[in-house]
């Protein structure tokens, strides 16, 4: 059995559609939910599901301790879902090719440091885009750089708010992040 971790830093609704699309697998179990926000919803979301969260202060990245609570978590694959911060490279050395980001747009446009959430659906309309959509990705040293995974596209209506496309976009990531994760732990050895 493939164990999964989450690295989440708000409201956790791709988390717990995460969790939810492994309750029954055979193939994989989201393991722990690691979260740098003690006032993130995502802990809530994961208590009610069983799942243990870990809560970390942000230098816990830096020092070692989250290197050393995955490796006592035997995780396999690491998904970021609303995770907000840099990825260590110690972390990314040790998880080659392991962990992955879910990207509210379509990389490379709309990505970066400060890019995510609604700035980044603001940006789309603001830019009279025609199409924006969802980026899973390889998580490399630089935000939002990591080489892709998979895209998907949706159109934009003219009469479409930032709350609009956000509502678009997310029904993307339900559907394909719990996808995209299953075909990776199939692929690993």
């Amino acid at each position: 059995m493939k164990r999964i971790g989450i690295f989440a830093s708000g409201s956790g609704t791709n988390a717990e559609n995460i969790v939810k699309y492994f309750l029954e697998s055979e193939l994989a179990t989201v393991q722990a939910v690691f979260c740098n926000n003690s006032r993130a919803g995502v802990i809530d979301r994961a208590h009610k599901l069983g799942i243990r969260c870990i809560l970390f202060e942000n230098e816990d990245l830096l020092n070692g301790t989250i290197l050393k609570k995955l490796a006592e978590c035997k995780i396999d694959l690491i998904a970021l879902a609303g995770f907000l911060r840099k990825i260590p490279s110690d972390i990314i050395d040790q998880y080659d090719h392991k962990i992955i980001n879910i990207h509210p747009a379509l990389l490379p446009d709309y990505g970066g440091e400060g890019m995510y959430g609604m700035h980044i659906h603001r940006a789309v309309i603001e830019n009279e885009e025609e199409e924006t959509g969802v980026t899973i990705h390889y998580v490399n040293e630089e935000y939002d750089e990591g080489d892709i995974i998979f895209q998907e596209v949706i159109e934009i209506d003219y009469e479409d708010t930032p709350e609009d496309v956000q509502y678009k976009v997310q029904q993307l990531e339900y559907k394909h992040y719990p996808e995209v994760i299953e075909y990776l732990l199939n692929s690993l050895d």
